[in-house]
């Protein structure tokens, strides 16, 4: 028999033992959660914010600082996005949206290669309801897209991306056409009739269901962990909505999502969009308590660009149409130009794309500008095939300014990007230095240029693309783009004194202007 090991050599692995177990569970609880998969709120954990009253709400002509935490700090590092998301979230509930309850206590259903079927039962109440399938060709499991609505999606792209389709009649879960106190669907037939909760919500609870079926169907034909949503018009900003209420689905993809959508509520009013008392008034789609806003859209606490910001850091492929001015566009850029700043300050700047350039005018078109980054999102975030870089392509037509509506910087949080000066606070370029480009890959449609400079490593440049030019994405620099995508600036990040970036050239091979000054 071998003998035991001494008392204090025993204790002493025991200890080392436990510490590994310890930091291994430390790890993959971090994997797991950077993942989030399966978890339709991860912030339910958090502690419960102490909301304002409608009552007590000041005046704020600009966005609210998505990092200012209600008790007036802000947050300093991405570990603190997890608790922040979840006040924005209650507040969006409370004045925007009404409330989106938890997972039901019983939610069933099967899954076939044609049809999903969604069967919920809480607190004595049940509902059922169903989607269709079309699936791509090929052997799945697939991941899938929820198409709400049926119409304006680009459900051929889709299919030949290589993912499924979810055929879903929001209007099961929700019905139009109803009263504020009378409210109808599967979602109401187990909340109330009177529930101050909006169609939105309603419509969102609903995808989250089918999510549930997905989960217990152990994933033979359509994968549990890969869900998408799209939709065009009222559709479109339930998809909005959607993706902004459940951290399971991967990419969100709201196609001319209009008033109730995207478009940041402050700017409706001044671009001549549909009315906010015209879209509470239109259809239940908003909660109950937006109706205190109509008027007064500067009162509201949140505003959509944080409804972006709940969508991050996962994917999000906003698409819009500069010509119809009744959608609000320019309105809806500056809340994805907002929102993005909560990507980047995740280090997830990649991860959301805006695109309004488009020629067509026709509401909810299939346009073919649209195609590529479609394929591109579902081979990233769905199949996790891709790594295309999100872009902002935002349309001379409808182009929004995003330092008109904030007074609020982008932090650096864990040290993955660099404060974001204002306007009043930047130091003005003092000095000159000098760059050089270095020829990279070259496509059918972009190339590749590195900058190197010198003279001083406090630098800024600035890059001009040559009309019809665009920048696509960079690295090795912190850097920011105008609206447009024309003009980059860029400045160290301690990657040293190169850097580069895509041009998509639009047939102009002519390599950008630049220019250097020291700060």
């Amino acid at each position: 028999m071998r003998p035991s090991p001494p008392p204090l050599l025993r204790r002493t692995a025991i200890a080392l033992l436990t510490a590994l177990a310890v930091a291994v569970g430390a790890t993959a609880a971090t994997e797991s959660r950077a993942a989030a998969a399966g978890v339709e709120d991860e912030g339910v954990s958090c502690p419960a914010p102490a909301l304002p009253d409608a009552g007590s709400l000041p005046t704020v002509t600009r966005l609210p600082d998505p990092f200012k935490r209600l008790n007036g700090t802000r947050i300093t590092s991405q570990a603190d996005w997890r608790c922040q998301r979840n006040e924005i979230k209650k507040l969006a509930e409370k004045f925007v949206y009404g409330e989106k309850p938890a997972k039901p206590s019983s939610v069933t259903g099967t899954v076939s290669a044609s049809n999903i079927t969604v069967n919920v039962s809480h607190n004595g109440r049940s509902a059922s309801f169903s989607a269709g399938v079309e699936l791509p060709s090929g052997t799945g499991p697939f991941p899938a897209v929820v198409v709400l609505g049926g119409f304006g999606a680009d459900t051929a792209t889709i299919k030949a991306a290589g993912a499924a389709v979810i055929k879903y009649d929001p209007y099961s879960v929700g019905r139009e056409g109803t009263g504020r106190a009378n409210k109808q669907g599967a979602f109401y037939s187990v909340y109330g009739s009177n529930s101050t909760t909006g169609l939105l919500v309603a419509w969102a609870w609903g995808v989250s269901r089918i999510i549930d079926v997905l989960e217990q169907s152990g994933g033979s034909i359509l994968r549990g962990d890969a869900t998408g949503v799209t939709g065009c018009s009222r559709f479109g900003k339930g998809t909005f909505v959607t993706g902004a209420f459940d951290q399971r689905i991967a990419l969100t993809m709201p196609i001319e999502s209009g008033t109730a959508g995207a478009p940041i509520f402050r700017g409706v009013p001044g671009e001549g969009a549909q009315s906010l008392s015209s879209a509470y008034g239109e259809q239940p789609w908003l909660g109950d308590a937006f109706g205190s806003f109509t008027g007064s859209p500067a009162r509201l606490p949140v505003d959509t660009h944080e409804t972006v910001a709940m969508i991050a850091p996962r994917g999000l492929f906003i698409m819009d149409n500069p010509h119809i001015a009744n959608l609000g566009p320019r309105s809806a850029s500056v809340a994805a130009l907002a929102g993005a700043e909560v990507y980047k300050a995740l280090g997830a700047g990649g991860n959301i794309t805006y695109w309004s350039d488009v020629q067509d005018g026709n509401h909810c078109a299939n346009r073919a500008e649209w195609r590529e980054p479609l394929r591109q999102n579902i081979q990233k975030f769905l199949l996790k095939t891709g790594n295309a870089a999100g872009v902002m392509r935002i349309s001379s037509r409808a182009a929004g300014n995003l330092a008109e509506w904030r007074d609020w910087t982008t932090p650096g949080l864990d040290g993955s990007t660099s404060p974001t000066p204002s306007a009043s606070s930047s130091s003005p370029p003092t000095g000159s230095c000098s760059t050089t480009y270095t020829a990279g890959q070259q496509w059918a449609d972009r190339f590749n240029l590195t900058v190197n400079v010198s003279g001083g490593s406090n630098w800024v440049v600035t890059v001009t693309a040559r009309s019809p030019q665009y920048f696509q994405n960079s690295w090795n620099a912190a850097t920011t783009l105008s609206s447009n995508n024309t003009v980059l600036t860029a400045r160290p990040n301690g990657s040293g004194n190169s850097f580069g970036f895509t041009v998509m050239h639009n047939g102009n091979w002519t390599w950008p202007a630049i220019s250097c000054l020291i700060a």
